[in-house]
């Protein structure tokens, strides 16, 4: 079968929050592009996932004229309320950090709304893209092949490739061995993560408590999303609806906690990645595809879409203006983020972690941790770097 040959400046391999932020950054900036994505749209709009974003992160969709259609009606992130053995204590962003907070958004509603925009503004996106592969990286003039819905096989020419599929999908594959530095880090703990038609709590809610770590999170006017600490070895088949609920109000320290419809149920692998460069000739690797942090702290989406932003103000002086020096320093400017947020996310992670079950870290590492926690309620210092932290930027 002879492929059907066609030609954009970039082709962006994925359909996630990083892909359509880059490919509606690219129509404002007046560059040409195709958005594949494997999967079928049905798919992609209903992927759930925990979506929040930060301060940096909104201010990305602010600064290119997308807010409005984007965020509207979307809630403040306010403030966040940790428990610890039941006692609550609360910070309030706003107050902490001068008013610069995030929002509430779950990932499907940001992913519809940004597909929304990239088609109402003339984008091409096309799903159901399989056998997608990418060709000669390394040189003036890569392409990228795969078959489309109806069967036909496609070839697109491109001056560049942004590889937003993901942990395991096609784009960092096609690097060859060697060409890229990898860093991971196991943290040596699970989360049972459960969505639930239960009412959303007041405002954000994470709690210690000597069984472990738990968290509450609003979903909509009647879901929430649960998180429950558990060990790595365990998956779904470990844990039955009596004895989710018992934890869940045990450490949450809500005895009145409803039990609701359970509607989506997994196991959350609590690793860190990172690989170095987030580059391969005229590939670029964003978001998840080019790092992975855990779920605490809430910065893998904000880190993919600060990536885009990053990429998009590169290609439009490489592609528009003919200038190299944005392409050439994307992977730095990137990893300076990363790092930062890795780091982040690793001190959120163990301070949470290790001050409930003393199995986790033994008493010594518990009693640091709980003073780590303790110092964010004494310390007015302390508790805005940490809402700056929160913040971004």
């Amino acid at each position: 079968m002879v492929a059907v040959r066609e030609s954009t400046a970039v082709v962006i391999v994925g359909a996630g929050p990083a892909g359509l932020t880059l490919g509606n950054l690219l129509l404002r900036a007046g560059v040409e592009c195709v958005v594949l994505e494997r999967r079928s749209r049905a798919h992609v709009e209903e992927r759930q996932r925990a979506g929040v974003l930060d301060h940096a992160g909104a201010r990305i969709f602010e600064e290119w004229g997308l807010a409005d259609g984007v965020l509207a009606g979307v809630p403040g992130d306010g403030g966040l309320e940790i428990r610890v053995d039941g006692e609550p204590r609360y910070l309030d962003f706003a107050e902490l950090s001068g008013g610069r907070t995030g929002r509430l958004i779950p990932q499907q509603m940001l992913v519809r709304r940004l597909m929304g925009a990239f088609e109402e503004g003339g984008g091409d996106l096309r799903f159901d893209a399989g056998e997608v592969a990418l060709h000669g990286l390394d040189g003036d003039g890569p392409w990228v092949s795969y078959r489309d819905g109806g069967g036909v096989v496609r070839e697109i020419g491109c001056a560049y490739v942004a590889g937003c599929d993901g942990h395991h999908g096609v784009s960092r594959a096609s690097v060859p061995a060697g060409a890229l530095t990898t860093y991971s880090h196991d943290h040596g703990i699970g989360w049972l993560t459960v969505l639930a038609d239960v009412p959303p709590p007041r405002r954000p809610l994470m709690a210690v408590a000597s069984e472990g770590f738990a968290a509450h999170f609003p979903r909509g006017p009647m879901a929430s999303r649960f998180y429950l600490q558990c060990a790595p070895e365990e998956g779904v088949g470990d844990w039955g609806e009596e004895r989710i609920w018992a934890q869940l109000r045990s450490r949450l320290g809500d005895a009145g906690l409803p039990a609701g419809r359970i509607t989506e149920m997994s196991v959350v692998e609590m690793r860190s990645f990172v690989v170095d460069p987030m580059r391969f000739g005229r590939l670029f690797l964003v978001g998840d595809a080019a790092h992975i942090v855990t779920p605490m702290g809430g910065k893998g989406m904000n880190l993919a879409i600060g990536d885009a932003d990053v990429l998009a103000r590169a290609l439009r002086a490489a592609v528009r203006e003919g200038d190299g020096e944005g392409v050439a320093a994307y992977s730095a400017v990137c990893l300076r983020r990363v790092w930062n947020y890795q780091e982040f996310s690793r001190w959120l992670t163990e301070m949470t972690h290790d001050a409930g079950d003393v199995r986790v870290a033994g008493e010594f590492r518990r009693q640091l941790a709980r003073a780590r926690l303790e110092r964010l309620f004494s310390s007015g210092a302390a508790a805005r770097a940490f809402a700056d932290l929160v913040a971004g930027g």
